[in-house]
């Protein structure tokens, strides 16, 4: 293990929770220990905030790992080998105080969280997991890699929940802001039934324009947006007024979200690995949607980016 020496590192406590701090030239990054959870992606040389701030009154999370299952299981439940288990929500790396920091290098940061006799009563599969951090100029790769130390393959999902400030300047409206995607789409959102958070067959358009949807405080009405068939492998976070913002990346994914809670100025753009149960899920874990199937010693990564246009850091 090798003590960063290029970037500038320091740990802090906050909240009883120590986080890390990586700094190039461009950007400036924090991450809790507590859930491995980007907290803070800004201007290095004038503080401009990207990130949302995880106003507990509102959505008290930054930008989440999402891993064994993403989204909601019908029940909270799923079944293996005859047996039943409960898990919440986006599993468990999230808010997870068991994450360890393992390895620092002059510009990227690897937590890791192995399983355990707590994770085996909820998920039973033997795997390390690990999210790397790595800031490369302008841009922040995140990397998920999962190991299969079991001996029977092990089922999963993965991604990405990061939410970003909008507006990012003052003087700006929710409604100054629209996501533009990188090829003419026709896809449509899949609805969630808003009872159970389970996914239905239901889908609404939301495009305004081929390549482009609208933000605005109604948009998220009906919870997340779900796109399985997107064509385009990145979006990007654009300002009427600023140009674009930023740019995610996820090339590895092949399912998008985007969500935030009605009215509140951020937006989640979501790279998954993965889906909530549907309506009709018989709670099969190997026959559930998207799931990833890993066999015996192997390993799976999948990596995106969050790109900072190089205009919003001068």
């Amino acid at each position: 293990m090798r003590i960063l020496n290029t970037l500038k590192v320091s740990y802090i406590s906050l909240n009883l929770s120590w986080m890390i701090h990586l700094q190039n030239d461009s950007l400036k990054i924090s991450i809790k220990k507590t859930g491995a959870e980007l907290c803070e992606m800004s201007s290095t040389k004038h503080n401009t905030q990207f990130m949302w701030n995880a106003n507990p009154d509102i959505w008290g999370n930054f930008a989440p790992n999402l891993f064994p299952i993403i989204g909601m299981l019908k029940d909270e439940r799923f079944l293996f080998d005859n047996k039943t288990y409960q898990l919440p929500k986006h599993g468990f790396v999230r808010n997870n105080p068991n994450i360890q920091i393992v390895e620092e290098t002059n510009e990227s940061v690897t937590f890791k969280l192995s399983y355990n006799s707590e994770t085996l009563k909820v998920y039973p599969f033997k795997f390390e997991y690990y999210v790397v951090y790595r800031l490369i100029q302008n841009k922040l790769n995140v990397t998920y890699k999962i190991i299969n130390i079991d001996s029977q393959p092990i089922y999963f999902s993965v991604g990405g929940h990061p939410a970003f400030k909008c507006p990012v300047y003052e003087n700006e409206k929710y409604t100054d802001y629209q996501l533009v995607f990188e090829t003419e789409e026709t896809s449509e959102t899949f609805l969630l039934n808003l009872k159970s958070g389970l996914v239905t067959s239901e889908t609404k358009p939301v495009f305004n324009s081929p390549k482009t949807i609208d933000l605005h405080y109604d948009l998220f009405n009906y919870d997340a947006l779900i796109f399985k068939d997107l064509k385009s492998r990145k979006v990007t976070l654009n300002s009427k007024n600023k140009g674009d913002i930023l740019t995610v990346h996820f090339d590895d994914f092949t399912y998008l979200g985007i969500w935030a809670k009605p009215k509140a100025d951020y937006v989640c753009i979501e790279p998954w690995l993965g889906i909530a149960d549907n309506e009709e899920t018989n709670k099969e874990l190997i026959t559930k949607e998207g799931i990833i199937t890993l066999g015996i010693k192997k390993s799976f990564e999948a990596t995106y980016s969050i790109e900072i246009h190089k205009h919003h850091l001068v």
